[in-house]
């Protein structure tokens, strides 16, 4: 077994990055770089949380070996014994070899660094810019990130300055390296402490309130009205921007020099946009640089950049209506089922989506409405219970892990009494479930936080290629120190500890933070202790009333603002309900006609094509014969072409002969004389 959990839990990572991805990420229409680079940073941060018990496992085993190997003992296959009390140091069945963890750690560590601080802010400016070709998107790249890398080099250059100046530090290749990592965690630990500190909250209140179905049905109102205000904000835009685009291309001709770029912005606009442009376009008149103006080449790149912004915005505002539309459908199917007698869980509306059979087969309506009605919100009461006692063991952790004598972080505490026993599946379980609840609340809040309209990370393939580097730079940033903080919480780092104990190959790369006191025994110390008081703002909403007061409409109960926006939001679900409906009974009608009247109709469209068949046999008999007055000299269909095209004229009734059909004349005119066309024989029983 050894290395095979590394290997097994390297596979599985990487299908979790890819499956996440592909929930956020459009794959189809979104550049294969974007793609390729999101993945590499969400693969290389889910893979440190998910290596690192790995990593604590083997650094315990590691201790035990040089105990043993300092006093007499004796070996015996996988296990050393000590001689004086007969202990015995399991290896455990995660052991990696000597020299892989370093390794794998310092290629994991640098190609994160690597794309947080280069590459994803590079490319994060190239995709977002306007620009009609490479270079043009290089260059605007390089000047936006100018100040970008100016800043954190300035900062870099500051820790460089003081170690040079204070005379206690022989500069050397090590300590610059030391330096970088220590920058780099310093405001990793800034953001990291703000996002925890609003996800140890937020995630056992956000389940507790799931297990309320009235908040959650009034929230979903309040989410429509907020919604469709922005659906209809991102309309009127995409209507300006559109309208732009009309007179710009209108102006620029086929045969001008930038009508290339024009074609480009011109595929980036929806399909039906396309096709009203291209009606009421004109290619073949030539330009005149003298009598009209045209737009310059840079303000061609601003209106694409406006434009590529405006359709992801529209798109997705598209994408979220439909889905809480019915997420506000069936929350109102779950209220109306919980008075059920029959305890049958009835939909309003059929699933628009194929449903699974296997899935349909086990989950039927009965089951459906014991979860939905009984057991979901004890379920959801339970998890909130569990998730919250994890909060308050962290939140005791984070202000108590510097204390060694006596040890007071409840998780060291796990830690070292599994130590005792090396009970590894235990230490691994542990630490396992440590740190994937540290990353849940702080990826949680990335997934969830939102920046305007410049970075939000929406589901269903809605998010656009910003969000999703800017999200893969925030990731890179905050998995080291919270790789970090996790081995501060349960001592196995010898900087908290204090212990001279082997340390981890993880903390082996990371390096010794004692080259910069202020920082080891300072920041890194008492800075998680204002977590405390995070948690408590974010239990009173103290950041959601400010934002209420300064005019961002948030959620809360005892608001005035959010009454009307739920009476509104509860308005437009009714209409978009009433809607549905009518959509619904005009299809059922139409599917009920089908039924009942499907073989009349057959019947008779085979009657007609039976009709036409013997005209065109009889024409075709009669085309031997001498043609004569009453004798057809066009088909049915060219007939009824002609007399699409043209007006009748009005019959002379005292003509002296007769056509079968004026326009079948053989000069194509209404010969004088004939009488009523009602009393012709050939035309009694023409319609029988």
């Amino acid at each position: 077994m050894s290395g095979a959990a590394l290997g097994l839990e390297i596979v599985f990572v990487f299908f979790l990055a890819l499956f996440l991805l592909h929930r956020y990420g459009d794959f189809k229409k979104q550049h294969r770089l974007v793609i390729i680079a999101t993945l590499l940073a969400w693969y290389l941060c889910f893979l440190i949380v998910f290596i690192l018990p790995l990593d604590v496992s083997t650094t315990i085993y590691n201790r035990c070996k040089l105990a043993v190997n300092s006093s007499p003992a004796e070996s015996n296959g996988s296990f050393v014994t000590l001689a004086p009390s007969k202990q015995k140091c399991f290896k455990p069945w995660s052991y990696i070899p000597d020299g892989i963890m370093p390794i794998f750690w310092r290629v994991v560590y640098w190609t994160s660094q690597f794309l947080t601080w280069i590459l994803l802010p590079f490319m994060q400016s190239y995709a977002r810019s306007g620009g009609f070709s490479i270079t043009g998107k290089i260059k605007t790249a390089l000047i936006e990130n100018a100040i970008y890398y100016g800043t954190y080099l300035l900062i870099f250059g500051a820790f460089l300055i003081y170690v040079a100046v204070n005379p206690k530090f022989n500069l050397q290749w090590n300590q610059l390296q030391t330096i970088g990592i220590a920058a780099a965690n310093t405001w990793g630990l800034f953001l990291l402490v703000l996002l925890l500190g609003y996800g140890l909250v937020e995630i056992p209140r956000s389940h507790w309130n799931g297990a309320k179905r009235g908040y959650l049905l009034m929230k979903t109102y309040f989410k429509a009205a907020k919604l469709m205000t922005e659906k209809a904000d991102a309309e009127e835009n995409l209507e300006d921007i559109m309208e732009e685009v009309r007179k710009v291309s209108e102006s620029i001709k086929y045969n001008h020099p930038l009508r290339k770029c024009v074609d480009t912005i011109l595929k980036k606009c929806p399909t039906e946009y396309q096709e009203r442009m291209g009606r009421n376009m004109d290619d073949y008149e030539d330009f005149d640089e003298r009598q009209n103006s045209y737009p310059s080449e840079k303000s061609l790149v601003k209106l694409h950049k406006q434009v590529i912004y405006s359709v992801q915005r529209h798109r997705r505002t598209q994408v979220q209506w439909q889905i809480l539309l019915e997420q506000a459908f069936y929350l109102e199917d779950v209220a109306k089922n919980e008075t059920s007698a029959t305890r049958q869980f009835v939909h309003t509306f059929q699933s628009q989506e194929p449903e699974n059979k296997i899935i349909q087969y086990f989950y039927t309506p009965t089951i459906e409405w014991y979860w939905e009605c009984l057991l979901r919100p004890w379920f959801y009461r339970v998890l909130a219970v569990v998730l919250a006692t994890f909060s308050v063991i962290v939140v005791w952790s984070e202000c108590t892990f510097f204390s060694t004598r006596p040890v007071l972080s409840l998780f060291a505490v796990f830690i070292q009494l599994a130590e005792k026993t090396y009970n590894y599946i235990y230490i691994e379980m542990a630490c396992f479930l440590t740190i994937f609840f540290l990353s849940i609340c702080v990826y949680s809040t990335v997934f969830r936080i939102r920046v305007f309209n410049y970075y939000y990370l929406a589901s269903h393939h809605q998010t656009d290629a910003y969000s999703l580097l800017f999200s893969g730079m925030l990731f890179c940033r905050l998995t080291p120190p919270l790789c970090l903080n996790f081995l501060g919480l349960t001592h196995m780092d010898a900087t908290i500890s204090h212990r001279d104990a082997q340390p981890t190959a993880y903390t082996s790369i990371m390096g010794s933070m004692k080259v910069l006191s202020f920082i080891a025994d300072g920041f890194y110390i008492y800075y998680p202790m204002l977590v405390v008081i995070l948690c408590i703002a974010t239990y009173f909403s103290l950041g959601t009333r400010c934002l209420n007061l300064l005019g961002f409409q948030q959620f809360m109960g005892d608001s005035e603002m959010t009454s009307d926006l739920i009476d509104e939001g509860k308005e437009l679900i009714r209409r978009e309900k009433r809607k549905r409906q009518r959509q619904e009974e005009g299809e059922n009608r139409r599917r009920e006609w089908k039924e009942r009247y499907g073989n009349r109709e057959d019947s008779t469209r085979n009657r007609v094509v039976h009709t036409e068949q013997k005209e065109s046999s009889f024409s075709e008999t009669n085309a031997n014969r001498p043609l004569s007055k009453y004798t057809r000299t066009n088909g049915r269909t060219e007939r009824d072409r002609i007399e699409l095209l043209q007006d009748a004229e009005p019959l002379d009734f005292n003509a002296d002969s007769i056509n079968d059909d004026p326009l079948e004349s053989d000069s194509g005119r209404y010969q004088p004389g004939g009488r009523y066309l009602s009393m012709s024989r050939s035309r009694i029983f023409e319609d029988v």
